[in-house]
């Protein structure tokens, strides 16, 4: 099975919360709400500094995904 790159979830416990789930590596949740962000997967080939430069990119990525989904859904 072929997964996206970026998922959306929500959860009633978290009402306020909106999640971006990346599926790719390196594995992470990031919450909207306060830009908090969960690795599912520490990266074991990357040192400290290139995770960060990977995780900067993949988060700016992750609001581009939610900015189209949203616009996307109200289009409908």
């Amino acid at each position: 099975m072929e997964l996206p790159k970026f998922v959306l979830a929500d959860n009633t416990d978290f009402p306020e919360d909106i999640f971006i789930i990346h599926l790719d590596y390196p594995r992470f949740i990031l919450n909207l709400k306060d830009d908090e962000v969960e690795i599912i997967e520490e990266p074991e080939d990357l040192d400290e500094n290139e995770l960060n430069a990977e995780m900067e990119g993949l988060i700016v990525l992750a609001n581009e995904f939610y900015d189209r989904e949203v616009e996307r859904y109200e289009k409908q």
